[in-house]
Formats: structure tokens, sequence, C-alpha cells
């Protein structure tokens, strides 16, 4: 055993090169894989088409991610595209495991034991010892490839490797080549929320070759395998699921309480197996993987561009290279213990939206039944989770990657070009209708008053203005997601009203919710009309902005169902849960007003009623950091005059809800919120309206940091203090001048210089 241990750590500790400080290294992959955090430990580079993981979980199930820390055997090793920190199931994966002795097919069956001392996460490698087979297994991984090094530590009559096509509808098929040493597959993508379980007019296709020769190979089906057979179609039926008692996390560290984790397996499944013969103690079987979601053509053209040859070391050490570019774009001086916090919360916020496109440039078409489009000139990006990641993970993006980010408008721009509506949630290249709100545009709208050009935000408008005024004719086209719920209800009173029942939709009801997420989307829109020189338009949408008041009810000061005859839903307490609000309170919702804080504030009735209204949500438990509404809260104290709460809340919260072990995140990451919420907290600011360029100013986390900007320069923040325990700001300087109004606009962040923050042990009054 001692052995097995040095080797691995021989493996695993390669030289650090030329990286000054291994920022990369700071990572922990393994946060949030314990409790509602509901990532993974995506292995490969930042916004990959692919991820590389290892299975703790089998098959393509909502809310199950392929890994839970709390797990004591690994399935396997898969390529994923797995919505990182949601509940949004797996689609179009492969699953790779090798073993020794007779050949185990099943998820369960061939599962393994590991020693949770061997195992090292970070984001450009997963390293394990599977000590049932006694195999350390090391993965990496590209954009649209992967590489898995198998190293076999003791002598075996038979080695093996079972390769599982993980289809939800049971579909697809499996090829085995053996005088190219290869492996093909196809594993078709299936939708959830609109249409459901219906094919989503694409596949992820898996091209697998290996550095050794097989021999023997064979498919299998269920529990059966068929030795020299070559060719596996799926049977069409979905894996069934084996009931094991729920198990109870207990791990703590975020605020939320531990929840009963399913920890069933779906069995059955379908796919291929390879017999190695005789392996030596210390011998290793190399597979380079390539996957397109075009063509197996373009999965081949994919791994020869990425990975041309069986050089395992040169791939994980370019990717290690990619990340700690991107990672390095924020820089922080100093040993604090919490930069692994901020590092991992940067790299969660990295990982989504994934890549489409293919080296060439080719994808497949959005929302549409298997087209494929050739290159744009553009690299195209999908699975966008927007009711969550407009609020803080794009506008993070906008900062430090505005050429991704410009990408990525482009790619909402062509879904909704290619669809006719733009996306709600746009996930496994289709509608959804999942969530609420119309938020594409908020991301669109936020890019471009941000100075980020390439798109066509003439056509951006159009679309927008579509959702906004206009229902899909087509009944078809509704119920597969396109356009706002509730829009009738919507134009015609300023707000949704009780009677209107949406059911065509994953979220249904949610007309309060619908009501304040429009209005705020509405007045974003009314800004870019103006710019347009849309002035009739602009002048139709600030109304529309303005509709949150239909459903704040002057008389209690909180959102409120209402009926069609304008009179409020009875029975009402505001800490309760109601169909019309979305995951969360009455409480929560009532502060989403971004668009028009003064606004609210005056209903709420002035500044002082409002700060004691904000006190009573944070003293009396409604605050949920765990849902993205609460994330803009805390900084709500700036507009009322007591900054100091703002910085006091802030931090209590980024002492509570983040920290750096399995169960370090208070909720779901949703493709990198939570954690996009952390880094710009850190960093001393958040934008509490995305679409007007200007950020909250909050409390800093570190005494040094240095965010470098794609223009060349760089701003260098000073907050001195901070990691001591001071906590609160005095005052804000930037390159010498005060900050009068506790708001930094984007333009003043982006020309660089000192951000001085003034930090102290005490509050400070309002200047």
């Amino acid at each position: 055993m001692a052995k097995i241990i040095l080797l691995f750590l021989c493996l695993a500790s390669f030289p650090l090169s030329s990286y000054a400080q291994a920022v990369e290294d700071l990572v922990h992959p393994l946060v949030g894989t314990e409790r509602e955090g509901q990532t993974y430990p995506a292995v490969g580079v930042p916004f990959a088409m692919t991820n590389w993981t290892p299975q703790t979980r089998a098959g393509e199930t909502k809310c199950i991610a392929p890994y839970y820390f709390t797990d004591a055997k690994i399935q396997g090793f898969r390529g994923s595209h797995f919505l990182s920190g949601s509940c949004v199931p797996d689609y179009g994966s492969i699953t790779l495991m090798p073993g020794i002795g007779e050949v185990m097919t099943g998820a369960v069956e061939r599962a393994s034991s590991f020693e949770r001392v061997s195992e090292r996460a970070t984001p450009y490698e997963y390293t394990v010892h599977l000590t049932d087979s006694d195999v350390i297994a090391q993965i990496t991984g590209t954009t649209r490839s992967g590489m898995m090094l198998f190293r076999f530590s003791r002598e075996a009559k038979q080695g093996w490797i079972v390769i599982e096509n993980n289809s939800r509808g049971g579909d697809g098929w499996v090829h085995i080549d053996p005088a190219k040493r290869e492996i093909t597959a196809k594993v078709p993508v299936r939708r959830e929320y609109a249409g459901s379980g219906k094919l989503a007019g694409f596949s992820t296709y898996f091209v697998i070759q290996f550095d050794r020769a097989f021999r023997t190979e064979g498919t299998w089906v269920g529990g059966t395998a068929d030795a020299g057979n070559l060719e596996q179609d799926g049977d069409g039926k979905p894996p069934g699921v084996i009931t094991i008692p729920a198990m109870m996390t207990s791990t703590g560290g975020a605020s939320a309480a531990s929840v009963k984790v399913p920890t069933g397996n779906p069995r059955g499944g379908f796919g291929a197996y390879i017999l190695l013969g005789e392996v030596k103690g210390g011998e290793a079987i190399k597979a380079r993987i390539g996957t397109s979601f075009v063509s197996l053509d373009g999965a081949r053209r994919n791994l020869h561009d990425e990975i041309p040859d069986w050089n395992y070391a040169a791939v994980r050490d370019k990717a290690r290279s990619q990340w700690h570019r991107e990672l390095s774009k924020i820089e922080i001086r100093g040993t604090s213990p919490e930069r692994t916090v901020f590092y991992t919360s940067l790299y969660h916020a990295m990982l989504h939206p994934r890549t489409y496109s293919d080296v060439d440039g080719s994808y497949p078409r959005f929302a549409s039944d298997g087209k494929i489009e050739p290159g744009k000139g553009f690299v195209v990006y999908g699975d966008f989770s927007l009711w969550d990641t407009f609020r803080a993970q794009l506008p993070l993006l906008t900062i430090i990657d505005p050429s991704r980010d410009s990408h990525m408008m482009k790619s909402l721009v062509l879904n909704g070009t290619e669809g006719g509506y733009l996306p709600i949630f746009p996930a496994w290249n289709s509608y959804t209708s999942e969530m609420v709100g119309d938020h594409a545009s908020v991301a669109i709208i936020d890019a471009f008053s941000k100075g980020i050009r390439g798109f066509d935000i003439q056509k951006a408008y159009e679309l927008m203005r579509r959702n906004a005024t206009e229902k899909p004719v087509s009944r078809q086209e509704y119920l597969d997601g396109k356009g706002r719920r509730g829009l009738d209800s919507y134009l015609r009173y300023g707000y949704i009203p009780l009677e209107d029942h949406i059911e065509d939709a994953f979220h249904k009801n949610e007309q309060v919710s619908r009501t304040l997420e429009y209005s705020y989307d509405d007045a974003m829109l009314a800004r870019i009309a103006a710019v347009l020189g849309k002035q009739a338009d602009a002048a139709l949408f600030s109304k529309h902005g303005e509709n949150w008041r239909n459903v704040v009810d002057p008389q209690t000061g909180f959102a409120r169902g209402r009926y069609k005859d304008g009179s409020w839903a009875t029975l009402f307490d505001p800490a309760g849960t109601y169909s019309w609000i979305t995951e969360g309170l009455p409480w929560q919702y009532t502060f989403f007003v971004p668009q028009n804080v003064s606004g609210l504030i005056e209903l709420e009735g002035g500044k002082e009623k409002f700060v004691d209204k904000l006190d009573k949500l944070f003293d009396e438990g409604h605050y949920e950091h765990g849902n993205e509404p609460s994330h803009h809260i805390a900084y709500l104290y700036n507009a009322a005059g007591v900054p100091w709460k703002t910085q006091e809340r802030v931090r209590a919260l980024m002492d509570s809800e983040y920290h750096d072990g399995p169960g370090g995140l208070a909720g779901n990451d949703d493709a990198g919120q939570m954690s996009a919420w952390y880094v710009l907290s850190a960093l001393g600011w958040y934008e509490v309206c995305p679409g007007i360029p200007e950020y909250s100013i909050g409390s800093p986390r570190f005494d040094d940091m240095r965010v470098h900007f794609e223009n060349g320069r760089a701003l260098h923040i000073v907050a001195t203090g901070t990691e001591s325990g001071k906590r609160y700001v005095r005052q804000v300087l930037l390159n010498g001048r005060k900050i009068n109004n506790w708001k930094l606009t984007h333009a003043q962040i982006q020309q660089g210089g000192e951000l001085r923050y003034e930090m102290t042990p005490l509050p400070e009054a309002a200047p």
C-alpha cells in the first residue's frame, strides 16, 4: 500500500514550471459537491464543451450531479454536460471505467471503493486510486476532448475497460473498430422542462482511441454481455432505478441545513467493453476522447486538433496553463487562506456557458431538428442559466473577459435569429420555458451598456421587443418554450393576475414573480430603446418598467398576489410560501425592484422604514442566500444612506455562506452565480441592477488585489486591514479622488489605477 501511495504522489506532484503563484492549485473543485451546491469536480479548461469528472451516480437524471463527495464508490469517469450547480439533468454523456478480473458492466457492479487520501482534484486534472482493482486513474481535458490514463498497480490476468452510453432514452449506439483501437458512440440528447423527454434534435458524438490493442472486445445491454459483437444499439428503454435509502449529509460550513440526497443509481444501460489480457504492475493504458455536438467526423477532427498524440502530461500542462491564465486575471497578494474560497469561486464562474461549436466553427442549429450550420466566425456558446447568471456571473465576464462575453451575446442573438424568439433559459440547445423573467435581454443590454460590441444590436433589439410584446402565433411554438409566459395578461392589466393559471411552463403560475421580473426587464429595454433612438418604445417600456407597483401592496409593503379586479390575495403572510412566488417568499421578492430602488424606498415609507424592513429580513431569518433573488438585497442599504450596514451584511454572508470544504456552498451554485457573487463582493462591489453599468460598493475581502483588464490596464485594489478584521469602509478613493455616492461605474473601473478602501473596525456614518 505504501508503494501505491508513493506512486500516486509522484504522479500528482509534477513541477510547477514557471508559475510564480500557482493560483490554479488554490482551487478546490470538491467545494459544493457534498450538500446543496450541486457542483462536481469538472476537469478541462474554462467554458469547455465537455467536462471530465469522476462518476458516483449513474445516468442522466434530473437534480442528480455526476459526483457527490458523500458517496463511497466511483463508477467510472464521465465526459459530462451537466450544468454545474443545477438541477438540470446531464445529457449526451459517456462513462469509462477500468478494472481487473471478470468484467463488470453495470454501474453498481463495476463501482470501486477508493482512497479518499489519494483523491486529488484540480481544474486541470483529477487523480484517484481505485482500491478494488488497484488502478490509479488520471483524467484531464481540453475544450472539446479529454484524455484518461489508467495505471494498473499490480499484476492481473485480465485488465478491462467498460464504456457506457448514458443515453437517458436508452437509445443511440456504440461501435468498436479493433483495427483502429477505437470505439465510437452516439448519445442522443433529450429535452427537459418544455418538451420533456423529446429529442432535442442533436446528439453528442464520441471518438475514443486507445494506445494499445485489445485482446478481446464486446458489447453489453443491461446485464448481458455479447463477446465479439462490434456494434450495439440501445434498446430504447430508459434505465430503471434502484431504490436505496436516502443519505443525510453532515459536514458543516454553509448556513443552510443539511439535506437528504438520493443515492439510488440507474441500472441497465448499454455500451462496449475491451479486454486487455494480462497486465503487469505499473502498466498503463491511455484513452483520448474527442467529442462533438455536430458529427462523428467533427469529434474526430476536434480530437486530432486538440490532442494530436499520446503525451498525457502535455495535455494536462496545457489545460493547467489555460486555467492559470484565466484565474490570474484577478491577482490576490498575500497568504490569506480565503484565497482558496476566492479562486474556487472564480473557477466555478468559468465553467459556463459551454462551447457549442467545433474547431471548424460548425454547430447544431438552435431549436432545430438536426440541422448543422457552418461556422459564423465566432465561438458559439450554449447552456445559459439566465435566471441565475444575469445577476453576477455574466456581469463578472464583462469585467474580466469582454471578448468572450461578446461571443456569448452573439450566441444569444443567434439563438433568437434561428428560433424566432430570444430564449428565456436555453439548455440542450433548445427553448425550455424554465424559470421566470426574460433576462437574455438584460444580459445583452448590460454588455452593450459597458461598451461590449461585435453583435448586431439592432437585431438584438428586434428580438427583445418581440419577446416583450408578441406571443407566438403557433400554440406548439408556445408549448416548446418560446416567448414570455402570461404575456397577454401582463400587457392587459400591467400585472399577471392570479386567475391567469400559467400551466404551460415547468414553473407553474408564479404570477407575482413574473410581473416583477418582466417589469425589470422592460425597464432595461426602455434604456436601450432610448439609446437606439426609439423614443416611442422607450416611453412604452418605461411605463411597463413601473409595473412592479401593481404587485407590491402599499398597505402591507409586500409583494402580494392580485386578482383581475385589483383586490389582493387574502390570508397573507409575507413569510409564507405561495404559488405566485418563485422559489422564495414575499419577504425576498418584495426587494426585487433593482430598476427603481428609490421608488421602492418611497413606497415603503422612506429610508428609515426601509432600513428597518431590511433589518427584519436579515434578523428574523427571511434572507436566503442559497437562492438568487436575494443576492442583491444586502447592497440596498447603500441606497437608504447606511452603507455600513451593506458592508456588515456582505462580509457576514461571505463568512457564513462560503468555505473551502465539500459542503462550502449554501445553495445550488447555478452555473457559477453563487460563486460569482462571492468574487464580485470580495473585490468590494456588486452590480445591483444589471443593464445599468454601475456597481454598489460593499466590503472587500482582501488587503491587496489587482484586476487585469483586456485593454491592458489594471486596477490595484488596496484595502489594508480587511484581512485582520476591519470590515467597515471609512471612504473610497479612486486614483486619489473620493467616491461620494458609494457607487463605481464600469468605465471608472476599466480605466484602471488605484482603488483604495480605507478600512476601519467600526462602522462609519454616511458621508
